[in-house]
């Protein structure tokens, strides 16, 4: 596997905001976490940095005062893979929607924690540096083969039906990222029921009694309200 040209170097990270405080906010929480941060105050300024500095990630505030963060992400995806993270404020579903499908890889809702973000940016750079698919996945006691399509809890085969696999397989190799419910819907059942939120919910819920301990909150998969669902062991 070959190198990005400044792989030695403190990892690049391409911050898009049109609040100066956050972009110095950013600045400091990123240096001081490891990366190097190229601040960008307009989606212009940002797609002009993207494509001169080749960054490792991204971190894009929605609101941008010439182009919004939706479409930013979108360009971005147009000639990039690098992971994606939006900033998004509170009550913002549609949009944090609108920008999951548009690529991003993850979001940060405002007022963020600083361990939060850069957890969730090293996780998102983590996926993106490993091998496209797992023959099998290992979490805090639960094991899911995908070749034989097999799923163990503590060592005990679970009994799940090809919907619930299926499913599990999506969140699984989307460790860490939230999962939208159309994303779901679409991977599972195709295009034809990507609106069709209350069946998700109920073969998630069938899922979570099987895998998922029986006392206390999920382990495994967790949900972000309206929005999702993330593998998060």
């Amino acid at each position: 596997m070959s190198e990005r040209p400044h792989a030695a170097e403190r990892p690049r990270v391409l911050v898009c905001d049109d609040e100066s405080q956050i972009l110095r906010a950013l600045r400091v929480i990123l240096r001081d976490a490891g990366f190097e941060a190229l601040p960008a105050d307009s989606a212009e300024q940002a797609l002009d940095l993207a494509a001169v500095h080749n960054p490792d990630a991204a971190i894009l505030d929605l609101v941008l005062p010439d182009v919004d963060g939706v479409e930013l992400c979108r360009r971005l995806r147009e000639w990039s893979g690098m992971p994606i993270i939006v900033l998004s404020a509170v009550g913002e579903e549609d949009a944090k929607v609108a920008a999951l499908e548009a690529g991003a890889d993850d979001y940060v809702t405002k007022p963020f924690g600083p361990r939060e973000l850069i957890a969730r940016l090293q996780a998102a750079l983590r996926r993106a540096g490993t091998e496209p698919e797992e023959p099998v996945i290992r979490a805090e006691g639960l094991e899911l083969d995908l070749a034989a399509r097999v799923v163990r809890r503590d060592g005990e085969e679970v009994h799940l039906t090809p919907t619930e696999f299926d499913l599990l397989r999506v969140l699984a190799t989307n460790r860490g990222r939230l999962v939208t419910h159309r994303e779901l819907l679409r991977a599972v059942w195709g295009a034809a029921y990507s609106e069709d939120t209350q069946v998700l919910r109920g073969q998630i819920a069938n899922l979570r009694r099987k895998i998922e301990p029986p006392d206390g909150p999920p382990r495994y998969v967790k949900t972000d309200p309206r929005v999702g669902y993330r593998f998060a062991a």
